[in-house]
């Protein structure tokens, strides 16, 4: 049986440096043969007592991890990390990266969280953390609620006045900012400001912002945000229709939709909002609209969404299996369902809406194959009529949805005589409400 490589150690490390570790973590400094880690952390360690061989991590790092690993593979590594390596750090790409997990011994340090929290007296489970470390500054619209309190991870020193610019544009100017630098070090400092009136100049860049929201907009978390949250061209699935509508495609954390027929992007940026870990593409043929859906998801706090401006079924063949799909228009287009339909994971949701009869006969065929659920969602608003109110109804939508087998089923139908598969793009059943 061939020797085991000896463990890879990745030790946490603060703006404290070498006087800021534990005993253990110095022990395992002292034993490797060689560091890697950021120029800044390698530059913590003291010559004196660390005589490894020291290795920067390039840019971009990620590409780069396993041929390091494999270049010294035998020798005794140590990996520097920030803090806590596994919340938001180098080692929840190590695990990925290696593929025996005994091989990873994990050292951690207070990560800067913990230490803020600290600082302000905040309740660490009650503080939601957001990371803007390598995504967008858009990610942090999502958190934005009033009288919530946020701890934003910095990717710069530039990030503070990003963060205080953006609350001011998302209508949370009165929020408190506190920017907390270089935690645990002997210089350590603090920062004070309002959102809308932030004075500070770019400080030092390793540092967290602690926002204390005040008053501001109403941030809905479940589906069916007022449709004037939506920059639109009229192919927009309506509020109504749209909470339903997500309700049978029952989004959770980790899972991935397929949203064709794109629109606005309504259901896509409203199965991302679910949960963090929740995955989309929206498949939009119009390249305007596509452009305009990422406009939506960005303003939404969901810019992680993926848009493919193609022509359904051929733009998704090469996407990853979904593990639910929305079809919001072109229904009647050749192929598609049976694209989607086979694309499907097992235990998928498949949910497709409609206004027009062809579609319609279309669905009601697959449904006598394939069971579900069809329904006819119909909304009437209010509105003035002369000096009384009366309803206006909007126009009713068919919806099908389903969920498949996890065993082999029968092959799906094909378009049936009712239906013109030569018709133009159910897109316009976007505008029903």
């Amino acid at each position: 049986m061939p020797e085991q490589p000896p463990p890879i150690t990745v030790v946490g490390i603060g703006a404290d440096g070498w006087p800021g570790l534990a005993p253990t973590s110095r022990d395992a400094l002292r034993e490797a043969e060689v560091v890697l880690g950021a120029t800044r952390q390698l530059d913590l360690l003291p010559a004196g007592e660390v005589e490894a061989e020291r290795i920067a991590w390039p840019s971009p790092l990620r590409p780069a991890v396993p041929g390091l690993l494999a270049q010294h593979h035998g020798r005794r590594i140590a990996v520097l990390g920030s803090g806590d390596p596994m919340f938001y750090g180098i080692g929840r790409t190590l695990t990925e990266v290696v593929d025996t997990p005994d091989r990873l011994r994990f050292l951690p340090h207070p990560s800067s969280v913990s230490y803020a929290c600290a600082r302000l007296g905040w309740p660490l489970e009650s503080t939601e953390v957001v990371s803007l470390v390598g995504r967008p500054l858009d990610t942090l619209t999502l958190a934005l609620h009033p009288g919530r309190r946020l701890l934003v991870l910095s990717a710069d020193a530039t990030t503070p006045a990003a963060v205080a610019a953006l609350l001011t544009e998302r209508g949370h100017g009165a929020a408190r900012l506190t920017v907390l630098e270089k935690l645990g070090h002997a210089s350590e400092r603090r920062l004070l400001g309002r959102a809308d009136d932030w004075p500070h100049t770019p400080g030092d860049p390793l540092n967290v912002i602690a926002v204390q929201l005040g008053e501001g907009p109403h941030n809905s978390l479940v589906p069916g945000l007022p449709d004037t949250a939506y920059e639109s061209d009229g192919q927009l699935t309506k509020r109504h229709v749209r909470a339903a509508t997500l309700a049978v495609l029952a989004p959770s954390p980790g899972e991935l939709l397929w949203d064709v027929g794109g629109g606005s992007g309504s259901i896509a940026v409203e199965w991302l909002r679910a949960h963090r870990d929740c995955q989309a593409v929206s498949v939009e043929r119009d390249p305007v609209r596509a452009e305009r859906i990422s406009r939506n998801a960005a303003t939404l706090g969901v810019p992680r969404l993926r848009v493919v401006s193609g022509r359904a079924p051929a733009a998704l063949a090469e996407l990853p299996a979904p593990d639910a799909v929305f079809i919001g228009g072109g229904l009647t287009a050749p192929g598609l369902l049976e694209s989607c339909w086979s694309a499907l994971r097992p235990g998928g949701r498949l949910v497709a809406n409609t206004v027009t009869l062809e579609s319609e006969a279309l669905l009601a065929e697959w449904y006598r194959r394939h069971g579900g659920d069809l329904v006819r969602l119909a909304v009437a608003h209010a509105v003035p009529v002369g000096g009384f109110t009366g309803w206006r109804q909007a126009m009713p939508v068919t919806q099908w949805s389903v969920v498949k087998p996890r065993t082999p089923a029968e092959t799906p139908p094909e378009t049936p005589a009712g239906a013109r598969a030569d018709a133009p793009s159910d897109t316009p059943q976007e505008n029903a409400s």
